[in-house]
């Protein structure tokens, strides 16, 4: 059984068919920001942002500075990046409203707190494994309408191989690559999600059904073993045989090769002291992985990662 989904849902013109020549060769992942902002985003994409995300070009820094403002004044003490690029990606989840992107900022640091097994000394080397069996890959050619598609496939994992946490941390890795680009911030990313070999031998491990929530974090749309009903929302162009497309074999080692050529900006983003010290938190805020026990405990680590991969989309 497969689902894909995307977030922001948007639907792909059907009113022509997409060519099925598969794309042309070479991979087009994204690379990290330059150090000092600018806007990469083209003419279409800046109107689509203003219209879908209230983003207005000629107050985008002001914008970015009104955060900053925000989180020198309330949090003097939180150890996070305030670069334009980094604070723009809040803003744009949020749709420009300033407290709520504040919180999101919050969520981001606090999140690492509720559940250390994840995110504790994040690093690509650390889940190599993982890319390794094929747990996950990024798709190397956007969907038509410019988004990334993350393809996961929990059948590959079993529960001798290793903790499922680390198949967490690669797909919070991979989230965190995908979503540097502000074409990313814009379009949104597609989760393409193959459950073909999770069964009974899984069903007592609580992993797969993680990941079906982590994956549900976005809109569910069931495909079952009928790829037409795929190929009404992903065309055949960009997916790769395996999945009825046109677009070569599916291809693990170029994404492996692009979060793992990227091992020191990671290092240098959560392989640091722990930005929350001598941070007051808000008292709403205090539940993020303050219960303990039971069923109690595991919704409240969710709703922590929940929080930390919603900014994302």
């Amino acid at each position: 059984m497969m689902s894909e989904e995307s977030a922001p849902m948007r639907h792909i013109d059907l009113g022509s068919p997409p060519p099925l020549e598969p794309p042309a060769a070479g991979y087009r992942f994204p690379g990290p920001p330059p150090p000092i902002y600018a806007c990469t985003l083209t003419p279409e994409l800046v109107a689509k942002a203003r219209e879908e995300l209230q983003e207005k070009p000629e107050w985008r820094l002001r914008d970015v500075q009104a955060l900053r403002d925000m989180v020198l004044k309330e949090q003097p003490n939180l150890r996070t990046r305030l670069d334009d690029a980094f604070l723009l990606r809040f803003l744009r989840a949020r749709k420009f409203d300033y407290d709520r992107a504040m919180q999101l900022l919050l969520n981001y640091h606090t999140s690492r707190r509720a559940w250390p097994e994840v995110f504790q000394d994040l690093k690509p080397s650390t889940i190599k494994h993982v890319l390794d069996l094929g747990f996950l890959t990024v798709l190397p050619h956007p969907d038509p309408n410019g988004r990334y598609i993350l393809c996961l496939r929990p059948g590959k994992w079993k529960a001798n191989d290793y903790p499922f946490e680390d198949n967490i941390r690669a797909i919070y890795l991979t989230l965190e690559k995908l979503i540097q680009p502000e074409e990313t911030q814009v379009n949104g990313i597609v989760i393409l999600a193959d459950y073909t070999g999770v069964g009974l031998s899984q069903a007592s491990n609580p992993g797969p059904f993680l990941a079906k929530k982590v994956v549900s974090i976005l809109q569910y749309v069931l495909h079952g073993s009928d790829l037409r009903s795929l190929h009404r929302n992903i065309p055949r162009s960009v997916l790769p045989e395996e999945y009825g497309g046109v677009a070569g074999h599916l291809d693990m080692s170029a994404w492996s090769k692009t979060l793992l050529d990227s091992e020191e900006e990671f290092i240098v983003e959560f392989c640091q002291p722990d930005p929350l010290e001598g941070v007051v938190l808000p008292d709403s805020m205090l539940f993020e992985g303050q219960q303990s026990g039971g069923a109690a405990q595991d919704d409240d680590t969710f709703r922590g990662l929940r929080s930390q991969l919603y900014y994302c989309y």
